[in-house]
């Protein structure tokens, strides 16, 4: 998970830095085409042109780049991808999340296991999906049922393929 999660967050940050380059050869090559193109991104948010033409002086002038990065691209330096970071906490919450099936596997009796595991593990993606649309202000209900039905096909599916390759107890 945490590889998987590092590759595809490097290859967002890859696209960033693209971006920015970019932009960059931009600036260098016409500075008043991307002053008047960074202008008008602000009269498109509905200021006036001869504010907007003001701003986006002001703004170039304490950072082209990041005026334009920010404004254009919709990138922040502060909040570009950083692939280690996903990779550890997409390692730690793999670890964390897979605690209580194996708990459910340890405490419950051999012929009960598989029943426990799906049944806790849906209890566990049905608390964690109402967690998450509580802290994102999204509606709890319909995240929670997301969380928990895209959670069951994911099981089905590998207890699916696991019964048509074999599996070893």
């Amino acid at each position: 998970m945490a590889a998987g999660e590092y590759v595809s967050v490097s290859s967002q940050r890859d696209a960033e830095q693209a971006d920015m380059r970019l932009e960059e050869r931009e600036l260098r090559r016409d500075p008043p085409g991307e002053l008047r193109e960074l202008a008008g991104i602000h009269e498109q948010r509905g200021l006036s042109p001869a504010l907007a033409s003001e701003v986006a002086t002001s703004l170039s002038s304490r950072g082209a780049l990041q005026a334009h990065a920010r404004d254009e691209l919709g990138l922040d330096a502060e909040r570009m991808a950083r692939p280690f970071q996903a990779a550890w906490t997409s390692a730690l919450s793999f670890a964390a999340g897979a605690s209580l099936p194996l708990l459910a596997v340890a405490a419950t009796p051999e012929w009960a296991r598989e029943g426990a595991t799906v049944v806790v593990t849906l209890l566990a993606l049905g608390f964690l999906g109402d967690v998450g649309a509580r802290l994102g202000g999204a509606p709890r209900r319909r995240a929670t049922a997301r969380v928990v039905a895209w959670g069951a096909l994911a099981m089905a599916i590998t207890a699916g393929i696991g019964t048509l390759v074999g599996t070893v107890v």
